[in-house]
């Protein structure tokens, strides 16, 4: 217990639930769910895991150094009191991100400007040299949030965020983000214990995800590097002794994965990306039309998918929802059913009442993901035959 420390994880809205959940399922402590993040308590070995593991994470951040500031000026000074030497040194590479709430900071980058003076001006004073930023790939990323005048400085343990998987080589236009699609995943409910299906899969994400939840394959096993291992105290045998436990309890998937989509070009593409997940065994998809398609029995299904908005889509949208509602409605019968959408308008035309409605922000799209249970047989019959 003495080596626990506070850790934040961030996410998407929508997602806090979620990982909270994925947290206390990987032995976390003290778990607090807030707005787009969730905190709690863990050590070093934590922080490898949670990288490592979580599926519905953005950022794992590790709080340094808390202070009040009502000025310009007492930013400055506060971080320039800070020993930065304890994780850097002259020859490192860093940057600030920002995260404002209140009156007395309103400008995210003159603060990131701000926090960067301090750190290079403490560098030159005691070493006559200074680091260097580098906006792309650095070092160190720092993150800066102030509310009102309470400041909290939290080092980057990620790097790149953890929706970089490292398996997703080849894309069709505008993706679904990684970690928007596992906690789509994780929001429907599947237990993992029946088919998963994604009609119009595109470049295989939400296949992919879904097959590594089923096979306990570690969300971010396929990642080049994460952050802390730039750390002064990067302990590469605990990591490996992490990873290795974490890989025992990959398993054989007892369910199908598998999936469709018309485009040839998105078919490959998601045959790539399988591939470089090596789940190749695990998924199996199809070039094919969702409307001429039909269970292949009637086991219930699990069905996720994101169709097109209409943003870039060539032809009448309201069409193609109309057919995505008929198609499960003649050919998808026993099936839970789940999209989501950005086109509210659009979804009208699927001819089916959502059994719910969950908000959610597809990059900056408010969208709705969209509960459809598609019932062995109609509704009503289903009600009477309910015990």
């Amino acid at each position: 217990m003495d080596n626990n420390f506070k850790i934040v994880a961030k996410t998407f809205y929508g997602m806090e639930e979620v990982l909270a959940k994925e947290l206390l399922d990987l032995g976390a402590q003290n778990i607090e769910i807030g707005n787009r993040i969730v905190s709690f308590i863990g050590d070093k070995g934590f922080i490898y895991k949670a990288n490592l593991c979580l599926h519905t994470a953005l950022k794992i951040l590790k709080p340094i150094y808390e202070f009040k500031a009502n000025s310009n000026e007492d930013l400055y000074s506060e971080l320039y009191k800070y020993q930065w030497s304890d994780y850097m040194n002259e020859s490192s590479t860093f940057v600030f991100d920002s995260v404002l709430s209140g009156n007395i900071f309103t400008h995210s980058l003159f603060v990131s400007q701000k926090a960067k003076d301090a750190l290079v001006d403490k560098f030159r004073d005691e070493n006559k040299t200074r680091p260097n930023v580098d906006l792309k790939h650095p070092d160190f990323r720092f993150h800066l949030h102030i509310n009102n005048n309470v400041c909290s400085l939290l080092l980057d343990s990620s790097g790149e965020s953890l929706h970089k998987r490292g398996y997703r080589t080849s894309t069709n236009i505008a993706p679904i983000n990684e970690v928007l699609a596992a906690g789509i995943i994780k929001l429907s409910g599947w237990d993992k214990s029946i088919d998963f299906i994604d009609p119009m899969c595109g470049s295989g994400t939400f296949l992919i995800e879904a097959a590594m939840m089923a096979s306990n394959v570690p969300a971010n096993i396929n990642r080049d590097e994460f952050a802390f291992e730039k750390w002064p105290d990067w302990d590469l045998d605990l990591f490996e002794l992490i990873q290795n436990s974490q890989l025992k309890k990959v398993k054989e998937p007892s369910i199908r994965v598998y999936g469709y989509d018309k485009s040839p070009s998105a078919i490959l593409k998601a045959k790539q990306n399988i591939n470089q997940a090596s789940l190749s065994d695990f998924i199996s998809v199809d070039q094919n039309s969702f409307f001429d398609t039909s269970k292949a029995s009637n086991e219930k299904l699990h069905l996720v998918t994101n169709p097109p908005y209409g943003e870039r889509l060539k032809g009448d949208i309201k069409e193609l929802y109309k057919n995505i509602g008929d198609t499960l409605k003649t050919k998808y019968s026993n099936t839970d059913a789940w999209f989501i959408s950005s086109n509210l308008d659009a979804m009208k035309y699927v001819g089916l009442r959502p059994s719910r409605k969950i908000k959610l922000f597809n990059g900056k799209l408010e969208s709705r993901l969209l509960y459809f249970p598609i019932y062995p047989g109609t509704k009503k019959i289903h009600k009477l035959n309910k015990p």
